[in-house]
C-alpha cells in the first residue's frame, strides 16, 4: 500500500550516486521534507526503502546496479517514487513510468517547483516536469489505438485521465474542469476500478497504450 504524506512533513529516501548532489537536493527540500536515508546505488536504495518505509523516494535514473528503473520495479508498488534526472529522453521517461515511478522531474527544476511537485507526489499524484508533458502526448499519437473500438471510460473520465497522463495535480485538473480536487480523486479511483488497475502510474501507461489524448 502506498503511504501518504503526513500533515507536516514528508519522509524521504534520497538516492543518487553523487554525494554532493544528494547534499544539494537535501538542502533544496527544506524543512517540510525529512531525509530518513540516502543511497548511492539501486541495491542500497531498495534496502533503505524496505527499512524506512518512506512516504517518497527521490531517485536518480542512472545509478549503479540497475539505477532508478530497478528501484521502481522493486518498490513502486509500495511507495511513491519520483525520478530526478538530467535525462529528457522520451524513452527514459516512459520506461520509468512503466517500471512503477509516479513522477519524473529534471534536475534543473527550480527548488520551489521541486518542493511543490514532490509534496504532491508524496500524496500519490503523478508529477512531471512541464517540458516533458509533450513527450507523453507525442507518444499518444504513435501508439496503436484501443482495440475493439470500445472505451470503458466516460467522457469525463477520459478528460481526467488525459490530464493525469500530462502530469497535472488533482487541484490543477479540478480548476481546468471546474470540479473539486476531491471529485478528481474520485474519478481516478473509478478509473482504476473500471480498468482493474491498482496503481495510479498504471493510468499513464493505459493512456499511452490506448491513444487517449
Amino acid at each position: 500500500m502506498v503511504v501518504e504524506a503526513v500533515k507536516n512533513h514528508v519522509r524521504v529516501v534520497l538516492c543518487d550516486d553523487h554525494p554532493i548532489w544528494r547534499s544539494g537536493v537535501r538542502a533544496d527540500l527544506g524543512e517540510n521534507f525529512l531525509v530518513v536515508a540516502e543511497a548511492g546505488d539501486a541495491g542500497e536504495a531498495i534496502a533503505a526503502i524496505r527499512t524506512h518505509n518512506p512516504d517518497l523516494v527521490v531517485c536518480d535514473l542512472h545509478m549503479p546496479n540497475g539505477g532508478g528503473i530497478a528501484v521502481a520495479k522493486e518498490c513502486g508498488a509500495d511507495t511513491n517514487i519520483v525520478m530526478l534526472t538530467v535525462s529528457e529522453s522520451e524513452r527514459d521517461l516512459l520506461d520509468a513510468v512503466a517500471a512503477g515511478a509516479n513522477g519524473y522531474l529534471v534536475k534543473s527544476t527550480p527548488p520551489e517547483e521541486l518542493r511543490s511537485r514532490l509534496w504532491a507526489a508524496a500524496k500519490g499524484e503523478p508529477v512531471f516536469s512541464p517540458a516533458l508533458a509533450g513527450l507523453v502526448m507525442g507518444e499518444f499519437r504513435k501508439l496503436a489505438k484501443a482495440s475493439g473500438g470500445t472505451q470503458p471510460l466516460s467522457d469525463r473520465e477520459r478528460e481526467v485521465l488525459q490530464y493525469v497522463a500530462r502530469g497535472h495535480k488533482y487541484k490543477e485538473i479540478g480548476e481546468e474542469l471546474f470540479i473539486s480536487a476531491k471529485t478528481v480523486e474520485n474519478h481516478v479511483r473509478n478509473i482504476l476500478k473500471k480498468l482493474h488497475l491498482s496503481r495510479k502510474q498504471e493510468l499513464i501507461r493505459y493512456a499511452l497504450d490506448h491513444n487517449i489524448e
